[in-house]
């Protein structure tokens, strides 16, 4: 079996130091993960929005060029949404990052395999798509230099991270929409 990244340290590395990142966790699992690497005023949890959370991200970079945005998001979300690579393509905004937790996995509905478990790459799909730095990512070795790409803003990216299948506890955050968004906009607003 090939080596896979575990998703809770993951997210956690990538978040060390995030200063005024705006991260962006998309439905289910990214939530957990970005919650339980620490609550965060700029966190901005998508819960019932499957398939936007790539897109919620390019918005925010636009909108906050100076500001670097993380997306966090599944494999089934990303495969959801293929088409957000074309329009992400379009504007390639150098604040960017999306990160693709990727379990092989539909872990919110009962773990049956995605098409990534049969051979969609994402990362390949993204530079397809005219997204030139978009990499699949098996070993932790791999996060730190990650993790200063983000914090650098040196252009969009995606990376692909393959993930230990399987669920993790679920760590919850707010769930009421209006109360995320209204907290979110006051943090961009301080």
């Amino acid at each position: 079996m090939t080596t896979r990244i575990e998703r809770r340290p993951a997210v956690a590395r990538l978040l060390q130091g995030r200063a005024d990142m705006l991260v962006v966790a998309g439905l289910g699992s990214p939530v957990y993960d970005v919650f339980a690497a620490g609550d965060h005023p700029l966190n901005f949890y998508d819960w019932g929005a499957m398939g936007s959370a790539a897109m919620v991200g390019l918005g925010l970079a636009l909108a906050q060029p100076e500001r670097p945005v993380t997306v966090f998001t599944g494999d089934g979300e990303m495969l959801m949404g293929l088409g957000a690579f074309s329009t992400i393509a379009q504007h390639r905004p150098p604040n960017l990052s999306i990160v693709i937790l990727d379990n092989e996995q539909y872990a919110e509905t009962g773990m049956q395999q995605t098409a990534t478990g049969f051979g969609t790459n994402l990362a390949a799909v993204a530079r397809a798509c005219g997204l030139e730095d978009a990499s699949t990512c098996y070993s932790a070795d791999v996060l730190d230099t990650l993790r200063e790409k983000i914090h650098e803003r040196c252009g969009t990216l995606v990376a692909v991270l393959k993930i230990e299948p399987g669920d993790q506890p679920r760590t919850v955050p707010e769930r009421d929409g209006a109360t995320i968004t209204d907290r979110f906009k006051h943090a961009l607003q301080a």
